[in-house]
């Protein structure tokens, strides 16, 4: 919660009421993937011609569609995209960082064109086992004429699975502290009054502020060589048992919500 500058007695009357609203938040959250609401801007790819893009990916990817490795700049998880065409409906992504798999994931595109899965095993973020899933896009647009089916624009439609260690975290407030985990391995330590602290175990984000917003709902910035990238609110219901998040991409320009229910 951003904390109000008050004096005096308005200070020793607030501050109780904020401890016990701490609380809520203790424990281990697992974010219920129905309740999810994607973003309304659409992923834009392009396979054509033996090139293969990704629009909207932040930086932009642009490399050969040859089964080799190509090296990208700018994307802290992989240095190199491996782009396999398997038919005209399918192709398969390798990313990799220093020489090492780091993701690898199928797109297939359904019969009529509608709509797209990506099935993945992604390590690019974790300091323990892989994420695994699958998701469904549906096309808002077609690709060019003569293009792969890939082609084309699409919108996050469902996570079809993903594994449990993608969607668990936990949270702790110690005093004027918040401390937070995740499976995989993810963790930082950080005070409630918006001072940066080290956020450690993802290669993309290096440092992270909270702030109280009001008595229920905290604020996390995560920020990339001192440049905030995420926003983020954690908001606790009157029930104590469930946390709504609503998290703002600031690199790619979207809005995303989920619930988590507290284990």
């Amino acid at each position: 919660m951003k904390r109000i500058a008050l004096a005096g007695l308005l200070i020793a009357l607030f501050m109780p009421a904020a401890a016990m609203a701490q609380s809520n938040f203790d424990g281990t959250w697992k974010f219920d993937l129905k309740t999810a609401k994607f973003p309304t801007k659409p992923d834009v790819f392009v396979l054509q011609d033996g090139m293969y893009e990704c629009k909207t990916c932040v930086p932009p990817v642009k490399v050969k569609a040859d089964g080799e490795d190509h090296s990208v700049t700018g994307h802290p998880y992989y240095d190199t995209v491996n782009i396999k065409i398997v038919n005209d409906h399918a192709m398969v992504e390798t990313d990799k960082k220093g020489g090492k798999t780091v993701t690898v994931g199928k797109a297939t595109v359904s019969d009529d064109g509608k709509t797209i899965t990506f099935e993945f095993n992604d390590s690019s973020n974790t300091n323990a086992a892989p994420v695994t899933g699958k998701v469904t896009e549906t096309r808002v647009a077609a690709g060019a004429p003569g293009s792969h089916a890939i082609s084309g624009s699409w919108r996050m439609a469902k996570f079809d699975t993903i594994s449990d260690n993608a969607i668990v975290m936990t949270l702790k407030v110690d005093g004027d502290m918040l401390h937070m985990s995740t499976p995989t391995g993810q963790s930082y330590a950080a005070k409630l009054d918006g001072t940066d602290a080290p956020y450690k175990g993802d290669p993309g984000i290096s440092s992270v502020s909270v702030k109280w917003i009001d008595k229920t709902t905290i604020e996390e910035t995560d920020k990339r060589d001192g440049k905030p990238i995420t926003t983020a609110q954690f908001a606790v219901m009157a029930d104590g048992k469930t946390m709504n998040l609503t998290s703002h991409d600031l690199l790619a320009g979207t809005t995303s919500h989920i619930s988590a229910a507290k284990q």
